[in-house]
């Protein structure tokens, strides 16, 4: 059996959440893409009229299309901007989490999104759930194109992360919240999570949901600590941390500014993270990954 987009069931036979006794509990444990971990969405809106958005970072790319939907009282399409902010970012996580705890790119969400909404203290009512509701028609109708080079081969993933959603909500938000039933992410994006996921804490995003450069940074750290040579720590120089996590910022002082507040915040979730910063940058040294007894997602092939 397959779903349409040929991703077998037998291939995502088992998915491992918590590799020891005693281990992080596999409910409380978040996913991200791998790229997204390297790359991330605009922190702020870039304005309507801005109808893409691309980040680089080594090997990884992120390139994100805004996109249009079908407007039920208009009947025609209407376009939809770029997801921005924490929110995207939220949403993306859990989205994550709950396809592959389901093992199916067909999630139910509908109890589970707003049980993570009230776990990460967003009231689901007023201003915060229509943002949340905006946020996730931004991510929804957004085309993606995801690139990873690895050992001299590129790979290249154009694709929607969602493909099948209902994007219009009721508009009387003194109801309970309603999301959609279920959602459907595209074949190929959850093949590539499949593969690529890195697992954070759902604490640590509540600590850090308040902040798109913490969740981001948090994120970063969670992939790349692990992977550090021991024998060799590694430097990323203030200029590279910039163009990755400040690109908005004229000026170099006011990023180190904010930047080492944002660290500070993200280290008090994950103080295993063996960081420091100079004046020379980040300086990088092996550490354990945040969530213990798991660094990767396993497939199992038939």
């Amino acid at each position: 059996m397959t779903d349409e987009a040929g991703t077998s069931a037998r291939r995502l036979s088992r998915i491992l959440t918590a590799a020891d006794a005693g281990a992080d509990d596999p409910e409380t444990i978040l996913f991200q893409h791998t790229v997204f971990c390297q790359t991330g969405m605009p922190y702020r809106n870039p304005g309507e009229d801005v109808r893409s958005w691309e980040r680089i970072n080594g090997a990884a790319t992120l390139k994100i299309i805004a996109g249009e939907a079908m407007h039920p009282e208009l009947c025609r399409f209407v376009p939809i901007g770029l997801p921005f902010g924490p929110k995207p970012r939220l949403i993306l996580a859990h989205l994550n989490a709950e396809a592959l705890r389901q093992r199916s790119p067909e999630i139910e969400v509908e109890a589970s999104l707003t049980a993570f909404v009230r776990r990460l203290r967003l009231d689901p009512g007023g201003r915060t759930i229509g943002t949340i509701k905006n946020q996730l028609a931004r991510l929804s109708a957004s085309a993606i194109r995801l690139g990873v080079v690895r050992d001299g081969h590129a790979v290249t993933i154009n694709s929607q992360i969602v493909t099948a959603f209902d994007l219009w909500f009721p508009k009387d938000d003194r109801q309970r919240v309603l999301w959609p039933a279920t959602v459907r992410l595209s074949g190929d994006y959850f093949e590539s999570l499949t593969r690529h996921a890195v697992p954070l804490h759902e604490r640590a995003l509540m600590a850090l949901s308040g902040s798109a450069m913490g969740l981001d940074v948090y994120a970063w750290l969670a992939q790349r600590l692990h992977r550090v040579d021991p024998r060799k720590p590694a430097l990323v120089p203030w200029k590279a941390l910039q163009c990755q996590f400040g690109w908005h910022y004229d000026r170099v002082r006011d990023f180190r500014r904010v930047f080492r507040q944002t660290v500070r915040l993200v280290h008090s979730q994950y103080p295993e993270a063996a960081i420091n910063l100079d004046e020379g940058g980040m300086m990088l040294r092996h550490s354990p990954p945040p969530v213990k007894g798991r660094t990767g997602v396993l497939v199992l092939k038939p």
